[in-house]
């Protein structure tokens, strides 16, 4: 049984929250979450503890980089750059150094190395600018781990010149989720991604943009593939799909 981790396993300059399974139970899987451009980890922090998932222990890390003027909140990119139609901030910016803290630091080091965790009991979840870290940082692994979930996260373009084919592709299952207008994942990056992984699931949300879940309809299909992908030692409690 690997050991839950803790705040002191870390390298100090890593920003996160960690939110225990419920009481008396152990903690077989770890889900981290990656939150979007211009946020912290607090945010995502409230949604670990609403899903109350079970034997799962949440870790909700915060982007390395500030942003640049004040503007408050982090982002996971290499650099800053501006939209120059749009005037809002580019979403993808590269990865490197973000995908190396979350490959080498956080699951290499401590999850792998200090606790022992199986890289199939490891998952990610990301929004935005999170989903593609968490995504670009999971096809450093050669094992299949156990899944990630990417809201309007698609594949950085850095990675869009990658083609495998079938015996090469990553393994590890993923669900992208996106609203039928105004989305970042269109049908060219659902093609780009099904060009890296054996298996991607897609659910477009009958609503323009890619926002968070709205309610629990739109929450229902993540929790789905969380059941399926979250191992249990005890059985998984009749509510794990509820959400606050």
């Amino acid at each position: 049984m690997p050991r839950q981790p803790r705040s002191s396993d870390f390298e100090a300059n890593l920003q996160l929250a960690i939110i225990p399974p419920l009481a008396d139970q152990p903690s077989v899987n770890v889900l981290i979450f990656f939150h979007g451009l211009g946020d912290t980890k607090d945010s995502f922090a409230q949604l670990a503890q609403q899903l109350k998932l079970p034997e799962t222990v949440c870790i909700c890390l915060q982007a390395p980089s500030p942003l640049p003027f004040d503007l408050g909140g982090f982002h996971w990119g290499d650099d800053i750059t501006f939209d120059q139609l749009t005037e809002t901030m580019d979403y993808d910016t590269g990865f490197e150094k973000s995908y190396r803290i979350i490959s080498q630091e956080i699951v290499e080091k401590v999850l792998l190395g200090k606790c022992e965790y199986n890289p199939r009991n490891i998952l990610f979840f990301g929004f935005g600018q999170g989903g593609m870290a968490a995504i670009a940082a999971t096809l450093i692994f050669k094992n299949e781990l156990g899944g990630v979930v990417s809201i309007g996260g698609p594949l950085p373009s850095s990675l869009l010149g990658t083609n495998n084919d079938n015996e090469s592709k990553n393994q590890t299952p993923i669900i992208v989720l996106g609203g039928a207008s105004g989305s970042l994942i269109t049908q060219s990056a659902l093609t780009s991604l099904k060009r890296v992984f054996n298996a991607v699931e897609y659910v477009k949300w009958p609503r323009e943009g890619d926002g968070m879940p709205r309610n629990r309809e739109e929450m229902i299909p993540v929790m789905k593939f969380l059941a399926r992908r979250l191992q249990s030692k005890s059985g998984v409690p009749q509510d794990a799909t509820e959400v606050i």
